[in-house]
């Protein structure tokens, strides 16, 4: 459940490419190249660094969920038994429930936040039965999506001034 990672700084060159890339992940060295004012040499050796600090975890496409019928979001509270190793054994579990997409261990009155999308009722009831079915759950509560307002994955894009300026080297 912990994380593993931990505070780097960057510079502006690096910021820079990091919110290129994250707003399009199809990135075009020659066109970054120009953008930057920086050698595509230097920002392939930037982008291998990254990568290997861990700070570029995966580069992939963002499907839209709707294309597929997933037009049901649901977040589902998920309430535990507290026993020893039970965040990051239940986590565990609760995770690799197939349908599952993400999951929160929390503090407070609500042991884990589940996200899931389904097409249907029935898929909706038979995720809830898996997750019912962990051994510690004890209770699950679950909230419909009615409309998204704002679902965004980015990290940099979401930054305040501030944030930003905390995760500078310069």
């Amino acid at each position: 459940m912990e994380s593993d990672s931990t505070e780097r700084r960057f510079d502006e060159i690096d910021l820079q490419i990091l919110e290129r890339l994250e707003s399009d992940h199809d990135l075009n060295l020659s066109d970054l190249s120009e953008e930057i004012g920086l050698s595509k040499s230097a920002i392939h050796y930037r982008l291998n660094n990254l990568k290997e600090d861990g700070v570029i975890t995966a580069i992939s496409a963002d499907l839209d969920p709707q294309r597929f019928g997933l037009e049901m979001l649901v977040i589902t509270e998920v309430y535990v038994t507290h026993e020893s190793g039970y965040a990051a054994d239940t986590g565990e579990a609760i995770a690799a429930t197939t349908g599952v997409q993400d999951v929160y261990y929390t503090m407070g009155d609500v042991d884990f936040i589940v996200i899931f999308r389904a097409q249907n009722r029935d898929q909706i009831n038979d995720v809830i039965a898996k997750l019912i079915a962990i051994d510690g759950v004890n209770e699950t509560s679950s909230t419909f999506v009615m409309d998204e307002i704002k679902s965004d994955g980015r990290v940099l894009a979401n930054m305040s001034d501030e944030m930003r300026e905390n995760v500078r080297s310069d």
